[in-house]
């Protein structure tokens, strides 16, 4: 009797036949190739790590805890332990001013600064004639960043003779030496910084390009105020974008060194006014040559950005919130 299809016996199937090893070889050889390839690519990066930033940093934490004074020589550098963090708290008022005043110009300036950059995009976010030539004009001054020839021309602007109170004379407003004046030295130094405001500007545009258009045309039909869409839509959409210039304002900020350091002549004044605390940092270390104090101070920076970075990203799981619904 002939066998139907369903009863006839199912033939063996052979198993695969493994890859020849010559072929992994090549394989595991052309992987190591790219390998090494990208290694000798990243060389240059991992060098300047080690070099300018890894090997400084460790070798201040060691000065740190030493009398380290830049012009004696080595063996007579003296382990101290904690006593220059003991000093920086108790026995330096200059220390507590430079934070007094870093803390206040960080308070005002960074906010400002992110409220002025935020309401440019809005402004700047419309597609108009010429709206690419006004971008690029109010991006123009954070190109300049902290340099020098942008701190001396701010001086010459705010001195008694400036061009700021040319101005106000039109008026028949009677000027002020602002750079000299401890009550308004500070305040020169954060419309400097606020001025800038380009960087961020840019990446709040790049933010309001991705908000659903779709969001603002539901609210308009259900009768929503534009100021209702800015609170309800705008600003929630856009809160990792102010999370991440909030955070990036923020440690730059506290950063500044150049124009506080040009607009008082490396003094911090008048009054100490603008002593910043890289400032604080820097005459500790080049001018009373205490390299020892002045890298605890720098320390003791660092770990209080590293703080506020840790609260940033604490808190930021209540307000930042991201399009896929997850904080």
């Amino acid at each position: 009797m002939a066998l139907t299809t369903a009863s006839r016996p199912a033939l063996p199937v052979p198993a695969p036949s493994p890859p020849p090893v010559r072929g992994r070889r090549k394989n595991y050889a052309s992987r190591r190739s790219e390998g090494l390839a990208g290694y000798v690519f990243l060389s240059p990066w991992l060098i300047g790590l080690m070099t300018i930033t890894a090997f400084p940093m460790l070798l201040s934490l060691y000065l740190s805890f030493t009398n380290y004074d830049v012009l004696s020589s080595w063996e007579f550098v003296e382990w101290v332990g904690f006593d220059n963090y003991k000093k920086i708290f108790t026995a330096d008022p200059t220390f507590w001013q430079s934070v007094r005043v870093t803390l206040t110009f960080g308070l005002i300036a960074i906010p400002l600064k992110l409220a002025a950059s935020l309401g440019v995009a809005l402004l700047l976010n419309r597609e108009r004639r010429g709206v690419g030539l006004f971008r690029g004009m109010f991006y123009l001054p954070s190109l300049l960043g902290g340099s020098v020839a942008l701190a001396l021309v701010w001086v010459a602007m705010f001195n008694g003779e400036g061009a700021f109170n040319a101005g106000l004379s039109l008026f028949g407003i009677e000027g002020n030496n602002w750079i000299n004046d401890p009550d308004w030295a500070l305040a020169t130094l954060m419309v400097l910084t606020i001025w800038q405001f380009g960087a961020p500007m840019v990446i709040f545009l790049a933010g309001l390009k991705q908000v659903p258009t779709e969001l603002y045309e539901a609210a308009q039909v259900d009768g929503a105020s534009k100021r209702r869409q800015f609170f309800h839509i705008t600003l929630p959409m856009l809160s990792p974008v102010i999370f991440f210039n909030l955070l990036l304002e923020t440690i730059n900020g506290f950063q500044g060194f150049t124009s506080a350091f040009v607009i008082s002549n490396g003094t911090g004044g008048p009054l100490g006014s603008t002593k910043l605390y890289t400032l604080h940092i820097y005459d500790k270390a080049f001018t009373d040559f205490q390299m020892g104090y002045a890298s605890a101070l720098a320390w003791i920076f660092l770990a209080a950005i590293g703080l506020i970075t840790i609260v940033f990203f604490s808190t930021g799981k209540f307000w930042v919130h991201y399009s896929d619904g997850e904080n």
